[in-house]
């Protein structure tokens, strides 16, 4: 049955009017995304097929668009549409940015936006004045699915080109994995040396995942 065949009040456009869009199923949602079904299906009923063939929503929300090709139905304009809509919902979840650090639970809150439901590794930085206010947050690198690296020249220079005086990093594992490499930790310690040298305070270097974070240690191995 098409959705404009079922009674006003079971349609999901209608009952997102009436009564918000709490009161519908991740299915329901994501046919309004999709806008319109396929051949023998409704949208309701390929918005459910879309979900099943990632496995979950959160997977969903990771996708590639690429990947949704492959559901029969899902043609280039929905898959752009599904992926536009997720990234934007990121990018409001990025915000505000006026917050301060003054700890690594705080650089943890502040880099999560921008790290948690991406299938790629990625670093970031958390620029901040001499208060801890934070000025800025960038993406400084973009890699595969288990490493990206950290330039240490071009990070030091983004945190200078943006007036900050303080820096924290972070970076996501894909993979759920807390534990730091030997080169997480390496670059960790030279990324810290750079700092003083330019005058900059290092805040920390942390690991964060969908679910936690941890730091990467380099106090003991700066000294060294």
């Amino acid at each position: 049955m098409r959705v404009k065949d079922l009674p006003p009040a079971d349609r999901p456009r209608e009952r997102l009017l009436t009564a918000g869009a709490a009161a519908l199923a991740d299915r329901e949602l994501l046919a309004l995304l999709l806008g319109s079904g396929g051949k023998g299906v409704n949208a309701v009923e390929l918005a459910s097929r879309l979900i099943a063939h990632c496995g979950t929503l959160g997977e969903l929300s990771r996708s590639e668009p690429h990947r949704l090709l492959a559901v029969p139905g899902i043609g280039p304009a929905k898959a752009a549409r599904v992926a536009a809509a997720f990234q934007l919902m990121r990018r409001a979840q990025a915000e505000p940015e006026r917050i301060r650090i003054t700890c690594s639970a705080d650089l943890a809150a502040a880099a999560a936006p921008l790290l948690r439901g991406f299938a790629r590794e990625r670093l970031v930085a958390v620029i901040c004045d001499t208060r801890g206010t934070v000025l800025r947050r960038a993406v400084v690198s973009e890699g595969g699915s288990d490493h990206t690296s950290a330039p240490v020249r071009d990070i030091i220079t983004t945190v200078l080109v943006s007036g900050g005086a303080a820096f924290g990093l972070a970076h996501n594992h894909p993979g759920g994995s807390l534990e730091p490499s030997p080169a997480d930790v390496e670059v960790t310690v030279r990324l810290r040396a750079a700092a003083e040298t330019v005058g900059l305070r290092f805040l920390d270097h942390l690991i964060v995942t969908d679910t936690a974070w941890r730091r990467v240690p380099h106090e003991d191995a700066h000294a060294q």
